[in-house]
């Protein structure tokens, strides 16, 4: 019985894979089938919808006809047609001797007939033409392969439509086809995707190919046929075949290849799972390395860092700007405004800013300096530079600051203000002492004149009463002792003008009118200007307004700028006689735009240009050479042999800390142009 029953269970195991063979071989045939029916129904399909589309095409050359009846109006619309149908490279219109009338290529291939003449084809074009004539319809001529330029191509057919006027035949309109374009442009593309098409002969020849099906899978084909009046094309379809190798590649047990399919499935996720967690743990380590490198770095950051949210709440804090409010991270992050570094006498103004920055407003780029106060109540200044914290999502969660201590700048500044002091009160003892000589010169002249009106009135006093007579001359008197207060003050004006050119003493920004800045120094100017015959002339425009200076400061300007004119006009040179030997000091209105964002604002009004006052100071002398030109401003250059080499450097130096600029041209007709811009009051 076992052996029996073995054979028996034996036979039943042939029985079932038999049945599961017969089932997926007839299941296969059936898809194949089924696919095949469906390729040639696409197959009459495509070669239908062609069909139709040369039917159209023929009812469109009619009506080019009916709306073009001359060869000059005509050849217009043929254009037009062309344009609109790829599948047509050449229409003709040809009287009924087949001579051309007229004819109009394709755009799309302008080199088709430039190998070989269309002559070569119109046999075949005069049997579509007289098979047209007995039928009274179109007719269309055996296609025929057409050479082209660098080894190339077409295979063309010729398509003839007779035209009739007034009954009776007036030519015929030739249309030439190509092929390929008759597949890529009239056959349904969505037919047409993943799948083949081409035209072959009766003998299998492909004389034309819009697609192929790629890769070396079994293909089926399906052929139908494209009846033309006067010719008949064969339309060939191919598809892949899909699904045929995986049929007959199923196990007899579905059951055993479910569960062979599901273990190698689970294995295969168990693999990916575990090369899943070795990346996870290799980007953990890489994270873990960042973020020590990260702390590392701002650890060692002397740049306090400060993230908030959209609300103001600090979200983190960095050990350097701990240091620098001297609070711990646990007393910062969490806080918002008003915030515990802020001075309490500025709560108010910063609650304002901070409003403004969290409105949305733009934040600016070169940031914007403040006061903190730390913990023991001292303040310091910063310079707070913010930017939008953006998540990975693109979207703004808060604020980035970068926050700089300047107290040390603040304190090196300082020290070069004073030592730019110091220098300028060197500089201004040295040009005193250059004028002690002038000054002896020019204080001689009120002394002598004080001394001689004094001694014609004791002369007056010392006379007897019978030479003037009962009473002294009063008017004589009292003119003589008017004369000597004058040049007293005189004497007075020139001592107190180098007395308050010396002394010194704080930088105090004020509006001085320019006038009053020429006038201060020209008592001094005029002391050098008088020895050497030159003449001093001041052209100030009305209404200029007062400018916002160190009055000190921007007078030493003037008078060293005025100094170095005169020296440039030695004596004699320009001659007396050119008129030349004149220094001007001018002043006049205008108005500069510092930077593009001030130009902006001020060209969209909600920034008013800023106004400058020029001053300007020209001399007549030789002029600058151009290696001059290059170190003029360079500290201790100088052309001069007992000078030090310091004027021009701190001049420029005093204008730009006014927010002004110190620039030098020629003049006309010779000397040099030295002028230098302060801010209006």
């Amino acid at each position: 019985m076992r052996p029996r029953r073995r054979l028996l269970w034996a036979a039943l195991l042939l029985l079932v894979l038999a049945l599961l063979g017969v089932l997926v071989f007839l299941a296969a045939e059936y898809e194949e089938v089924r696919d095949q029916s469906a390729l040639e129904a696409d197959a009459e399909a495509l070669s239908s919808d062609i069909r139709s589309a040369l039917v159209r095409n023929v009812q469109t050359l009619q009506s080019l006809y009916s709306i073009a009846a001359s060869p000059g109006a005509w050849t217009a619309p043929a254009g037009e047609v062309l344009a609109e149908h790829r599948e047509m490279v050449r229409l003709e219109w040809r009287d009924n001797s087949r001579a051309l009338i007229a004819h109009r290529d394709t755009p799309y291939l302008a080199d088709l007939f430039s190998y070989l003449d269309r002559s070569q084809a119109l046999p075949d074009m005069r049997q579509a033409c007289d098979n047209a004539q007995r039928s009274s319809g179109p007719s269309y001529s055996p296609s025929y392969f057409w050479p082209m330029n660098g080894g190339l191509g077409l295979e063309l057919m010729d398509m003839c439509l007779p035209v009739v006027r007034n009954g009776k035949p007036a030519g015929f309109l030739v249309v030439t086809y190509s092929l390929p374009g008759l597949l890529a442009e009239l056959g349904n593309r969505t037919l047409l995707r993943g799948r083949g098409l081409a035209f072959v002969d009766t003998d299998g020849t492909r004389l034309a190919l819009h697609s192929s099906v790629t890769g070396s899978r079994r293909t089926q084909t399906a052929r139908a046929l494209l009846d033309l009046p006067g010719h008949t094309l064969v339309l060939r379809l191919e598809s892949p075949r899909l699904g045929t190798g995986a049929a007959f590649g199923l196990l007899p047990n579905v059951l055993t290849a479910v569960v062979g399919a599901l273990s190698l499935a689970l294995l295969a996720v168990l693999g990916l799972l575990g090369r899943d967690m070795r990346l996870r743990q290799r980007a953990e380590h890489e994270l873990g390395d960042a973020l020590a490198f990260r702390k590392a770095m701002e650890n060692s950051l002397v740049t306090g860092l400060r993230a908030r949210d959209m609300s103001g709440r600090i979200t983190y804090v960095n050990p350097a700007f701990c240091q620098m409010v001297g609070l711990p991270p646990e007393q910062l992050i969490g806080t918002g405004l008003p915030a515990p570094w802020w001075p309490p006498e500025l709560v108010d103004e910063y609650q304002q800013r901070m409003a403004v920055r969290l409105a949305g407003q733009t934040l600016p780029r070169e940031g914007y300096e403040s006061v903190f106060q730390r913990s023991d109540g001292t303040r310091f200044p910063v310079l707070i530079i913010e930017a939008p914290l953006i998540d990975a999502q693109g979207s703004q969660t808060g604020y980035m600051s970068a926050i700089l201590d300047l107290t040390e700048q603040r304190r090196v500044e300082e020290l070069n203000r004073a030592s730019q002091e110091r220098l300028q009160a060197t500089a201004r003892l040295a040009t005193v002492g250059e004028m002690a000589s002038l000054l002896s010169h020019e204080l001689n002249q009120p002394l002598a004149a004080i001394a001689s009106y004094a001694s014609g009135t004791l002369n007056l006093l010392d006379e007897p009463p019978e030479a003037h007579g009962p009473a002294l001359p009063q008017g004589e008197l009292r003119q003589a002792m008017q004369r000597i207060g004058e040049q007293a003050e005189r004497a007075g004006r020139v001592i107190k003008s180098v007395a308050d050119f010396v002394r010194r003493r704080e930088q105090v920004r004020e509006a001085v009118a320019p006038a009053s800045l020429i006038d201060a120094i020209l008592p001094l100017l005029d002391l050098q200007a008088k020895k050497q015959g030159i003449r001093v002339q001041t052209q100030i425009t009305p209404g200029c307004p007062p400018v916002l200076c160190d009055r000190t400061m921007v007078e030493q300007v003037l008078l060293n700028l005025a100094r170095n004119g005169v020296q440039a006009m030695p004596p004699d040179d320009p001659p007396a006689a050119s008129g030349l030997r004149v220094l001007t000091l001018a002043v006049s209105r205008t108005r500069l735009i510092a930077s593009d964002d001030d130009e902006e604002a001020a060209a969209s009004g909600s920034r008013p240009r800023k106004v400058w006052v020029e001053f300007a100071v020209t001399d007549h002398g030789h002029g600058l050479s151009e290696a001059v030109r290059q170190q003029l401003f360079t500290p201790f250059f100088t052309t001069k042999a007992e000078g030090m080499g310091l004027g021009l450097s701190l001049c420029r130096t005093v204008i730009e800390q006014h927010g002004g600029a110190l620039t030098h041209e020629p003049a006309l007709p010779r000397g040099t142009v030295f002028r230098f811009t302060l801010p209006a009051a």
